[in-house]
């Protein structure tokens, strides 16, 4: 990552910051602008700042615990004032894609648990219609071939196509937090993403994808004049 593209994504992370109250109970997103995220609070906890977080994934609770920021988990405390994740895109009314980093089951479970979300990202991630970014699809990896058949389909029935590839970490399959596989949609422009929501949810071999949609009502964009606010209406 070059030194200009991090310093955009501390600048979003440092914005996001502002919106956390001493107190609060936080989802801790995954990915590498969440990560400087934990890092701007590790430092406020160490000066006695006081919130309890829940991560996103194996991952960012290792960050969180290395670091000295509070973990609790979802089952403990299952009411959560405010989410901060990063995303792979940012589309208009704040529709994303995540699941990049493959933590996309526990993003969404812990987004909609919180009361609000708020996105971090740089302004790489802003685009007019999501689907340039491949779709992260989380399968059981029971009748693989038959779900992504199930989504070929799904997809095709709504004007898209594109290739499907189960995603691999070195010779073998990606295995999530939640032992299940990954497959990456390459739909491209997405048009109607809520159609394609509702189309991946029917399919029972799908777990979750990463379209998530009327979750996040606030974005902080980092862009070369600064950090730009992104509200549902833009």
């Amino acid at each position: 990552m070059s030194g200009d593209m991090r310093e955009l994504k501390i600048e979003a992370a440092r914005a996001a910051l502002g919106q956390v109250t001493d107190g609060m109970r936080l989802g801790i997103g995954t990915g590498s602008t969440a990560e400087e995220f934990v890092r701007l609070l590790a430092a406020r906890v160490a000066e006695g700042f006081s919130v309890i977080g829940v991560p996103t994934s194996e991952r960012t609770a290792r960050l969180c615990v290395e670091l000295g920021v509070p973990l609790t988990t979802l089952d403990e405390t299952p009411a959560l004032d405010l989410t901060i994740d990063g995303a792979d895109e940012v589309g208009p009314g704040l529709a994303l894609i995540k699941g990049g980093g493959g933590a996309l089951l526990r993003e969404k479970i812990v987004a909609a648990a919180s009361r609000r979300m708020v996105v971090i990202a740089d302004k790489s991630k802003m685009v007019e219609t999501l689907g340039q970014f491949p779709l992260p699809v989380e399968v059981n990896a029971f009748g693989l071939r038959a779900t992504m058949l199930a989504i070929e389909s799904a997809a095709q029935a709504l004007g898209l196509s594109g290739p499907l590839a189960v995603r691999q970490a070195g010779e073998k399959p990606f295995e999530t937090d939640g032992g299940h596989l990954i497959v990456d949609a390459s739909f491209g422009r997405i048009r109607d993403p809520r159609a394609l929501s509702n189309a991946l949810h029917a399919i029972p071999g799908v777990v979750e994808h990463g379209l998530f949609l009327d979750l996040a009502d606030t974005a902080f964009i980092a862009g070369d004049g600064g950090v730009r606010t992104v509200g549902l209406s833009e």
